[in-house]
């Protein structure tokens, strides 16, 4: 379990490469040139993009009209029809009413009751019409 462990050779000085100087300036000039391409490719790649889009863009807004031009028209109808089934279900309540079907009777027989009058609406323009004719 406790082995002995072998003993590490003495450490030996680490020599030191020779580095080949390079002209500092070619180093800079050369990543100014890929800064700048670089900027380059990623300029250009977002106009493709934007103009992809522009053109998605402007494909999509006539249908996008023309589909909210549809919706109003299908709420519109809803509206009328909605008013139209209120008509309906009011008639409907008010035709099997017990307590109004005497009077839908008379509506629809054109029968009074007798103890009932009966009243003629007479326009009286129309009267002022007749008595002026057979005046003279």
């Amino acid at each position: 379990m406790n082995a002995i462990q072998p003993s590490r050779p003495p450490l030996q000085p680490i020599q030191k490469r020779r580095v080949i100087s390079r002209p500092k300036r070619h180093l800079r000039q050369r990543s100014y040139q890929v800064m700048a391409l670089e900027s380059t490719v990623k300029i250009a790649v977002n106009v493709v993009i934007t103009a992809v889009a522009a053109s998605a863009l402007a494909q999509l807004l006539p249908y996008h009209w023309l589909q909210q031009a549809k919706l109003r028209e299908i709420s519109t109808e809803v509206k009328l029809m909605e008013g139209h089934v209120n008509s309906l279900q009011t008639q409907f309540s008010r035709n099997f009413d017990p307590q109004q079907t005497k009077s839908i009777m008379q509506e629809q027989g054109y029968r009074f009751d007798p103890s009932q009058r009966q009243v003629v609406l007479v326009n009286p323009d129309r009267r002022e019409d007749e008595q002026t004719q057979s005046s003279p």
